[in-house]
């Protein structure tokens, strides 16, 4: 009904126009299939936005075996679904994960078979933060927890190497500043230079392979592994996951020389050692020829004043023992032993004799004793000691005799056998 009163209103509708209106079906000319209209709205869509930035939280995330990453933009309002294609998916840094943020560039389209218009994702960044920024924070959380960075696991970098081995661009700045220190500090080491691209595709995958095949050298002591200042895309191949874990995983001290000061990498929190600057890593890597020299040199005239006191306080003490009066007259002390050796053996002998006089006294009154309580001592005063031949028991009273027992009689010398009548 407002459509129609909206119509009589207008004085300049004419009642074909109003016919017309309601009778849309008269001014079709052509009837569209289904893949005719969805091709049309697909062709449109792109011509109109061909490339655009959406922003929006990632949410429905699916990685399947293809590579290609599928997801949904979403805001309070509404959403969108987009695919990142496998060759894409391989450019962004950072993890992706629901819940983020970001701001998605691309263009957008209509997938046929559903008749689904969706965004195709060329690019994406977190919202609020470099994507660069964001992919290092997260790989440094991640290899943080895994222990790579302890300093548990450091290597000690060795005071003299004898062959150095340099792992960055031929090219750049980097490797004639760290020639020109280690020429001027210690200009005999070997050096082994192994070329690789320092930034851009494929470059973290060229100086991991270099790290792994520095290390099957057996006459490598330190890698030094570095480039010059840049930007954080132009360090962006030592954030690299593979770099870390090849720097990790190397039995041969490393040293990361990457950048400026200001500039942290993740090699540089991996590695043995960082060195502030390629310069720097010069100066780590070889200590200053001529202060070692110099040090030798000190040390070789306080081992020789060492040497030298060592020898005169030996004279010194030999002429003492030369001058001494045993050495002047070597048997006077022989003598002493001699005399005192003599007198020992006297006083030796005096104790022996001393010794078995009073044994032997002692051993006459214990004789003395003996004696007196002897019953022969008895017997030789004219007693006797009559005993029972049977039983051989003294005899104490008579009565205990009958008659025919034998009896022995015990004289002071000799004794008899007698028979009781």
């Amino acid at each position: 009904m407002s459509t129609i009163k909206a119509l009589n209103d207008l004085t300049d509708v004419t009642r074909d126009q109003v016919s017309e209106h309601f009778a849309p079906e008269r001014r079709i000319k052509k009837l569209f299939t289904v893949s005719e209209i969805t091709s049309k709205i697909r062709k449109s869509l792109e011509h109109e936005f061909p490339y655009t930035g959406i922003v929006g939280e990632i949410s429905n995330l699916r990685v399947p075996s293809s590579g290609h990453v599928y997801l949904t933009l979403k805001d309070k309002g509404a959403q969108i679904q987009a695919v990142i294609f496998k060759n894409s998916a391989r450019k962004i840094k950072f993890e992706l994960k629901d819940g983020m943020e970001v701001i998605a560039f691309g263009s957008i389209t209509v997938y046929e078979p559903r008749g689904q218009y969706q965004l195709i994702i060329d690019d994406l960044e977190p919202k609020g933060i470099g994507a660069l920024q964001l992919a290092f924070q997260q790989l440094k959380e991640k290899l943080e927890k895994e222990g790579l960075f302890d300093h548990a696991h450091k290597k000690p970098i060795p005071f003299l190497p004898q062959k150095i081995g340099i792992i960055t661009s031929p090219t750049g700045a980097a490797i004639k500043d760290i020639l020109n220190i280690i020429d001027r500090r210690f200009n005999n080491v070997e050096i082994l230079i192994y070329p690789v691209k320092v930034q851009g595709e494929g470059a973290a995958k060229e100086i991991s392979e270099a790290i792994t095949e520095m290390n099957t050298l057996p006459d490598i002591d330190v890698i030094i592994v570095g480039r010059g200042g840049g930007s954080l895309e132009d360090l962006w191949a030592f954030n690299e996951e593979i770099v870390a874990r090849s720097i990790f995983n190397s039995t041969i001290p490393v040293i990361s020389a990457v950048g400026h000061e200001i500039d942290i990498t993740i090699s540089d929190l991996v590695a043995d050692r960082r060195a502030l600057t390629p310069s720097e890593a010069g100066e780590l890597v070889v200590p200053r020829k001529d202060l070692l020299l110099d040090v030798i040199e000190k040390c070789k005239t306080r081992l020789f004043q060492a040497l030298l006191n060592k020898v005169r306080l030996s004279r010194d003490n030999l002429t003492r023992v030369i001058n001494s009066y045993a050495m002047k007259q070597p048997f006077v002390r022989f003598q002493r032993l001699q005399q005192r050796l003599d007198e020992l053996g006297q006083r030796l002998n005096l104790q022996v004799t001393h010794t078995v006089k009073s044994k032997w006294e002692k051993l006459l009154s214990l004789s003395g004793k003996l004696e007196s309580l002897s019953p022969l001592r008895v017997l030789k005063r004219g007693y006797t000691i009559t005993t029972s031949v049977e039983n051989n028991q003294p005899v104490l009273e008579v009565n205990v005799f009958k008659k025919g027992d034998k009896i022995k009689t015990q004289f002071f010398k000799g004794n008899i056998i007698s028979e009781v009548l």
